[in-house]
């Protein structure tokens, strides 16, 4: 996979904001990401392409269970969340519903990344390419089970 990093640098980005509790009426899924990330970017909608990440700080996707957040943010064109720490009801609703990946980096890969770096993910060898800065970066491996689970395409075509 291959995108440019949306950077917020700030930690706890909840459910809320990523999709605030106003629009979960909306079952559009184009029309919902129309409002993702609008509680802290209200352009975010229009800086997203298809296939760009989000690079954020520890305990992403905290608050409710909303499945909108990661559905909003899957089709408003994002791949993939990288930080540092995921709540883990956000972390299994990205991964179960073969929304976008949840990618697990540290601390010091979360500082490193600017907005707008142009990354390059490889899943089968657990790294990074950051091609702006011409850096590569570990990422934390998805376990056995999350790892079958996304390569099925989610939860309901896994099976054992």
């Amino acid at each position: 996979m291959k995108g440019n990093a949306i950077k917020y640098e700030r930690d706890n980005i909840d459910t809320d904001v990523i999709i605030p509790g106003t629009y979960l009426k909306i079952h559009d899924y184009a029309e919902l990401a129309t409002h993702a990330m609008e509680g802290i970017d209200p352009d975010f909608h229009s800086k997203v392409k298809d296939g760009d990440f989000i690079v954020a700080g520890k305990n992403f996707g905290c608050g409710s269970s909303r499945e909108h957040a990661p559905i909003a943010l899957s089709h408003s064109g994002i791949k993939a969340v990288l930080a540092p720490t995921f709540a883990r009801i956000f972390y299994r609703n990205a991964v179960d519903g073969a929304f976008l990946l949840p990618i697990e980096i540290s601390e010091e890969t979360y500082k490193d990344i600017s907005d707008g770096d142009e990354l390059e993910i490889n899943t089968a060898k657990n790294e990074i390419k950051n091609i702006t800065k011409n850096k590569v970066y570990q990422m934390k491996p998805f376990s056995e089970l999350i790892g079958k689970i996304i390569e099925a395409g989610g939860l309901f075509k896994y099976t054992p």
